[in-house]
């Protein structure tokens, strides 16, 4: 199938979500990246996008409908994770019986028609917008980072040092049950996480 990339591709940007959902703590929720800026989203408040927005776009854009609320009863970290987990999922499913036609059939991009596999790639960059702004904010609030995209600083730094990709969880399963998370790397070598002076061009 020609479009298999584009539900491949989602089916691990759900699950980068859960995983930098699942890196904040309880306390984390209210905090806003300024606390006196009211236009900075809290981490509660991104949550709530997530969950609005992909609920939207798929119903409206893609014609594809859950059947369930899209946000949780109880505004609490791992509410917020579960609902994510089991729509996300019900979506991935649906994509997965669209033929190729259905990819290539136009669809209102709000006021523009454009093809759904376009639009898919959209939902994809807009998500992956949103999880880069919540991993700044874990940095901020000095979470320890796991693996989203491949190595962290708290994984052993870059590639070239020979870090490691260390993953929260090994698969959604047990993310979802909450336990502990994958041990990281003791990183104690004092260098400055960068590519400067390691080869790479500035």
């Amino acid at each position: 199938m020609r479009y298999q990339f584009l539900i491949d591709t989602y089916e691990t940007e759900r699950l980068k979500v859960l995983s930098v959902w699942s890196m904040f703590h309880e306390e984390d929720l209210p905090i806003r990246p300024r606390a006196d800026d009211a236009r900075g989203r809290s981490v509660l408040e991104q949550m709530i996008h997530q969950l609005m927005s992909e609920d939207g776009w798929f119903k409206k854009m893609l014609g594809i409908d859950v059947g369930a609320p899209p946000l949780p009863t109880a505004e609490d970290r791992l509410s917020f994770i579960r609902r994510y987990a089991e729509d996300s999922k019900k979506r991935l499913d649906a994509l997965r019986g669209k033929e190729d036609a259905w990819w290539e059939e136009r669809t209102a991009f709000f006021d523009v028609p454009r093809s759904r596999a376009w639009v898919m790639v959209r939902r994809v960059a807009h998500t992956s917008h949103h999880r880069g702004q919540q991993m700044a904010m874990l940095r901020m609030l000095g979470r320890d980072l796991h693996s989203n995209y491949g190595p962290t600083a708290d994984t052993g730094g870059l590639p070239a040092s020979g870090a490691k990709v260390i993953y929260a969880y090994p698969d959604d399963e047990k993310l979802l049950q909450d336990g502990p998370k994958t041990k990281l790397s003791e990183r104690d070598d004092g260098k400055p996480v960068t590519e400067r002076g390691s080869g790479f061009n500035r």
